[in-house]
């Protein structure tokens, strides 16, 4: 049924919808809604059968969600940034394990300095953890998707991460199809583990293992990632035909039939390049998009046959590698290497700490790609001016002082020096 409703409470009902049996909250700007809507949900009795668990840490949301899963329960928690540094070695735990555990994160910077607004820094910091990721575009995907990690991370026993942008999709109010009861369970059966911790058929799970095993081991890690390519694809359109809409799936093309110019990017802000494409070809450039919405496991075989008739590949990143450049970007080249007529990648740095992506500097951006290519990762919208101030003011004083309090300093004197120039103009 189509609600008026905030990306985090649509996602909070639909996870209820999946029947979680333990739900660990721990809350973190901007995940904590739903938390909150799901307590709600537990507290009203609107969702049974679940133990809702309030935990004293991030680490220790995860750690319960670990020992939930071994016990044979569907697990699900949720986090932030920080949040999900705090639990590193838990989330690894997770993948090694092989436990099916259900997470939501809202994506969010990485401090120092402290940073509460969107990029995607945080899910970056843990793309080698072994968890799948999936990316959402919209707040009706970010509900969705939720429905199939459940479902995919059941059929493989390997954990899987729900990455939704901070604020810009789990705090807007906007239209979302929830789902009936029914329809769920018609699509996700009730969860039947691979592995359980059972009092009448003792096993260890997470024993010590050594060098002669562990390759193995991890080698089975990255082989469930690599069987999860089909079985995301054949979700995708089960989903489809179930609920009459298309959701997840590996990819998605968007005007790429003809384009010699291609973008690639995850999450929300596809939204905002499609509204630059329809404008550039209206111009007749011929521009296109690729949205990933998996990116662990990485769909190399996807991608490289919706780029190959590409001549150029501008990749958007929201983080930064710092030392090497867009993380996104460096996986899109080292897939495309091996075409015999590779495209030409160029990287683009956006929309670091939630500063906004807008069409024109889109715009700015896409022509430069169409008519003189960077080498490279590019920071769109950087402001080159404080920059050079700063490196100045590190090559004359060795007390130079935290760059981040500086910068700020010289953004107050710029709005100041812009203010007095006004009131003067004005006065004249």
């Amino acid at each position: 049924m189509l609600e008026q409703i905030e990306g985090s409470k649509a996602m909070a009902r639909t996870i209820a919808l999946c029947r979680p049996q333990v739900v660990c909250a721990y809350p973190i700007t901007p995940q904590t809604h739903i938390v909150e809507g799901l307590g709600d949900l537990v507290r009203t009795g609107a969702l049974d059968n679940c133990e809702f668990i309030n935990v004293e840490s991030e680490f220790a949301a995860l750690s319960v969600a670990i020992g939930a899963s071994a016990a044979g329960a569907r697990a699900y928690t949720a986090t932030a940034s920080q949040g999900l540094l705090f639990m590193a070695e838990a989330v690894y735990n997770a993948a090694g394990l092989g436990l099916p555990i259900v997470m939501t994160l809202g994506n969010r910077a990485i401090g120092a300095p402290i940073n509460i607004w969107n990029d995607h820094s945080d899910a970056m910091a843990m793309r080698e953890s072994g968890w799948i990721q999936l990316f959402a575009e919209t707040n009706q995907e970010s509900a969705d998707l939720h429905i199939l990690a459940f479902k995919l991370a059941e059929e493989l026993s390997v954990p899987t991460m729900v990455c939704v942008d901070g604020f810009i999709l789990t705090h807007a109010v906007e239209r979302v199809d929830i789902p009936d009861q029914k329809a769920v369970d018609d699509f996700l059966p009730p969860f039947e583990p691979v592995q359980v911790l059972d009092p009448n058929d003792p096993i260890s799970i997470g024993a010590m293992v050594g060098p002669d095993a562990f390759t193995e081991v991890r080698y089975l890690q990255y082989y469930k990632q690599h069987t999860a390519m089909g079985l995301i694809v054949d979700q995708a359109a089960q989903f489809e035909r179930r609920f009459g809409r298309a959701s997840g799936g590996l990819l998605r093309e968007y005007a790429t039939a003809d384009a010699e110019t291609i973008v690639v990017a995850l999450g929300s802000i596809n939204g905002t390049i499609k509204d630059v494409i329809d404008e550039m070809r209206e111009e007749g450039l011929r521009i296109g998009l690729v949205t990933l919405v998996t990116f662990r496991p990485f769909p190399t075989h996807a991608l490289q046959k919706a780029l190959a008739h590409a001549s150029d590949i501008v990749v958007i990143d929201r983080s930064v590698d710092v030392g090497m450049g867009g993380p996104l970007a460096s996986n899109v080249d080292l897939s495309l290497r091996n075409l015999a007529s590779a495209p030409d990648i160029h990287s683009a740095i956006v929309g670091l700490g939630g500063r906004a992506v807008t069409k024109s500097s889109l715009h700015r951006l896409f022509r430069q790609a169409l008519i003189q290519p960077w080498e490279g990762p590019h920071f769109l919208d950087l402001n080159e001016k404080v920059i050079a101030r700063e490196i100045h003011r590190r090559g004359k004083a060795r007390r130079s002082g935290p760059a981040a309090e500086n910068i700020l300093k010289h953004l107050e004197r710029e709005r100041t020096e812009r203010f007095l120039t006004r009131e003067n103009a004005d006065e004249r």
